[in-house]
């Protein structure tokens, strides 16, 4: 038997007609969303409506200008990006040092390679012949700066210590985070700075470390190209080169444009496996707790 109550609670229940299930509108999202097809839609029309000539894009992908060019880019790349690491984890150390002399060179140089234009320095290297007419040990050897500082060096040192500055910064926000219990860890068991540095605190930094300086390394990529303003014969440079003669300068920027997008996605993909071999221990890490 039911009691009053529950019998009183149980005709509500009965009488009460199902709820009915109104999907949720989202008419903010579509009408985003048939706008942005529709400007796509509209810059797909133009180009293909275009006074393009994509024979020429086809034939020019892979001219040997173009091709040398990409070549030069991706070893500026490389090689300027190799400098700003070395000179990044040796400013980020000097920053932490207890030496003011140290911290102090290693903050003026990122205060003045970060706030000034990379066009600008690479322009101030190329022209370095202005200031210093020679270079070399007074009475031992001497060479005309003109000759040495050529357009790959020019673009080498402007790049990669610009670079460094940056990377110093990724660096060193990489060993902060590192509890300062390993520190003092390594420290008790007698291991040298340098050392503890290299062995302990490097290693549990770099998953830190190395997003943003994967970011970096795709960056460099198209700051590359800034390097045509000094005659380095990258990419740009030479599809430039190519379009001053014929001009077909849509055709040779879409040329240039589909290479470095080529190039900046096989350099995220390989940041993304990377990343992914770093931040495995951190996983482990983390379901122990």
């Amino acid at each position: 038997m039911l009691s009053a109550a529950e019998q009183a609670q149980h005709s509500m229940t009965a009488e009460q007609p199902p709820l009915e299930r109104v999907r949720r509108r989202y008419w903010g999202r579509y009408v985003a969303s048939a706008a942005i097809i529709v400007v796509i839609g509209y810059i797909v029309a133009a180009f293909a409506r275009g006074q393009i000539e994509w024979q020429t894009v086809g034939r020019f992908l892979t001219a040997r200008t173009i091709l040398m060019g990409l070549v030069n880019t991706i070893v500026m790349t490389i090689l300027a990006m190799a400098l700003g690491i070395a000179l990044g984890v040796i400013t980020a150390v000097m920053r932490l040092s207890s030496n003011p002399v140290l911290s102090s060179i290693a903050q003026g140089y990122v205060w003045l390679f970060r706030g000034t234009p990379v066009i600008l320095q690479l322009l101030l290297w190329f022209n370095l012949a202005l200031v210093f007419p020679t270079i070399g040990i007074p009475g031992v050897f001497a060479l005309r700066t003109v000759d040495v500082m050529t357009p790959f060096l020019a673009a080498l040192l402007g790049l990669g210590i610009n670079q460094g500055a940056y990377t110093s910064e990724v660096v060193r926000a990489g060993l902060l985070s590192v509890d300062t219990g390993q520190y003092e860890a390594a420290k008790s068991i007698g291991m040298p700075r340098l050392q503890a540095l290299r062995r302990i605190i490097l290693p549990q930094a770099m998953r830190v470390i190395v997003p943003p300086i994967g970011n970096e390394l795709v960056s460099m990529v198209k700051l590359t190209s800034l390097a045509s303003v000094i005659q380095y014969a990258e990419m740009l440079h030479n599809a430039q080169n190519i379009y001053y003669a014929n001009g077909r300068v849509i055709e040779l920027l879409i040329v240039g444009a589909i290479w470095y997008l080529v190039v900046v996605t096989l350099l995220s993909f390989l940041q993304t496996r990377v990343e992914r071999r770093y931040a495995r221990g951190a996983g482990r890490a983390s379901s122990r707790q």
